[in-house]
């Protein structure tokens, strides 16, 4: 049975909170003090999982309290309760690591849904830390985080599979967390003691790729001045990790299967055949088994590559994912190394929760890191959140109506061209004119993004530092 501590110098105050808590089952004790609390804090037995605390109390008040218990990392929950009107009060006992505040006068449906919050949300942790400690070694960073069961059925396929020499294929939208699962996979297979060599295959042209995957002879090309080692050859004993699979060539796919059946090549312009122990792990955003049909993929390398599969699911699908990953970058981005965790307002997080993240964890990790910054540190409100929409394109204040934009356009390729422009525009306006966080906040990669403003004319709306 969960324990609660009421603590208020209203006596009235204390037996309507503790009528209504016991009534839902709590375990209910008062205190009239300040004092009281922290002696109550201090056994060692039957200590309160929660202190449901006034901010004005005699002898003491709820701020000194909060202090004297974050001195003697009490590591307990608290609510506080404040009067209207005294909202710095509030910010102020988050900021010493209250849990949430409770405004005077009260709602009681209101005092239960905060308290059953409180609960739910320390379940959740204790679940996320048993999942963690079930995967022990595989997952030794704890940057993966998530407990929606999407994400469960991923940590238990890297579970299985990380020990093998499989080859992995990983899909998913931009910024699902696949790098990381590479990585995660890598730390725990029999390569570990070998490099993680990544190729960010939609990066280099065709031109390049073949030099990046297989390496070089010195003369195989004008500026080919020494010879040099390809990506596979230095990922001998380790991983190599594909990214963005999709985008390679017809031609570099041919080359690229050789490798996976033979585990041996040449160099480009050289006759020495090369062979290599690697595991490999590809990744792409975009249906492989749809780019086969189109006849985009070779069909006998999709098949190469699929033979262990894990899908990442989109942040907008991961349902209860949100507060957990808002609570590990909180963690992360620290306003100075030296200060504790921002926190956020419920009416922030709910906020998050609703959005779509079209950018998904990566867009989650930017939008909280500025809002840290923004928050100098403090409690992250709304003000300090700067998110976009996907579902209804803006160009400043103005709503775009699409069914009117297609009765005005010729066709729809025209008004679907006229869309994008408009998110590009919106995304850049957002972001300050930032090339990577706009990309970020609409789901692309800084080439993609790039690619996108010269064809609309807007590259010359990017500062020339944030365009490098």
């Amino acid at each position: 049975m969960a324990r609660v501590l009421v603590a208020d110098d209203d006596a009235a105050i204390r037996k309507l909170l503790v009528d209504l808590l016991s009534g839902e089952g709590y375990e209910v004790s008062e205190a009239k003090t300040g004092t009281e609390v922290l002696q109550v804090v201090s056994r060692s037995e039957r200590r309160p999982d929660l202190i449901l605390m006034d901010v004005r109390m005699p002898e003491m008040s709820g701020i000194d309290v909060l202090r004297r218990m974050r001195e003697q990392k009490a590591g307990l929950g608290v609510l506080v309760m404040t009067a209207y009107g005294t909202s710095n009060l509030a910010i102020q006992s988050i900021q010493l690591g209250a849990y949430d505040y409770i405004t005077k006068p009260f709602d009681l449906e209101e005092v239960l849904v905060a308290v059953r919050r409180f609960f739910e949300h320390r379940q959740l942790q204790g679940e996320v830390q048993s999942l963690r400690q079930q995967l022990g070694a595989r997952d030794p960073s704890e940057r993966i985080v998530g407990r929606s069961p999407q994400m469960l059925d991923v940590y238990k396929t890297v579970g299985r599979i990380a020990g093998s020499d499989a080859t992995v294929l990983i899909s998913g939208d931009t910024g699902t967390g696949k790098e990381l699962v590479a990585e995660v996979i890598h730390q725990n297979s029999p390569y570990r003691q070998g490099a993680l060599v990544k190729v960010a295959c939609a990066t280099l042209p065709e031109t390049l790729l073949e030099s990046e995957l297989f390496g070089h002879e010195k003369g195989s090309f004008t500026s080919a001045y020494t010879q040099r080692k390809g990506r596979f050859e230095l990922a001998d004993k380790g991983t190599i990790f594909l990214d963005e699979m999709g985008e390679m060539t017809l031609s570099t796919q041919k080359k690229l299967l050789r490798v996976l059946q033979e585990r041996e090549f040449e160099r480009v312009g050289g006759t020495q055949t090369i062979r290599i122990d690697c595991r490999v792990i590809a990744a792409t955003n975009k249906n492989l088994a749809e780019e086969v049909g189109k006849g985009n993929f070779r069909e006998d390398l999709y098949y190469r590559l699929n033979v262990i599969a894990i899908h990442m699911p989109p942040l907008r699908d991961r349902e209860g994912d949100v507060p957990l990953l808002v609570e590990h970058f909180l963690d992360k981005f620290r306003f100075t190394p030296q200060s504790p965790p921002a926190k956020i307002s419920e009416e922030a997080l709910g906020i998050l929760e609703q959005h779509d993240w079209p950018g998904n964890v990566r867009e989650l990790e930017n939008t909280i890191e500025r809002a840290v910054i923004l928050a100098r540190g403090g409690v992250i409100t709304r003000e300090h959140l700067t998110l976009i929409n996907r579902v209804q394109p803006r160009v400043g204040r103005r709503s775009v109506d699409l069914g009117q934009l297609l009765e005005q356009r010729r066709g729809l390729a025209e008004a679907m061209a006229e869309v994008e422009r408009q998110l590009l525009v919106e995304a850049l306006q957002r972001s300050s004119n930032q090339l990577d966080v706009a990309a970020t906040l609409l789901g692309l990669s800084v080439r993609e993004m790039t690619e996108r403003l010269r064809a609309h004319e807007l590259d010359g709306a990017v500062g020339g530092e944030a365009a490098e």
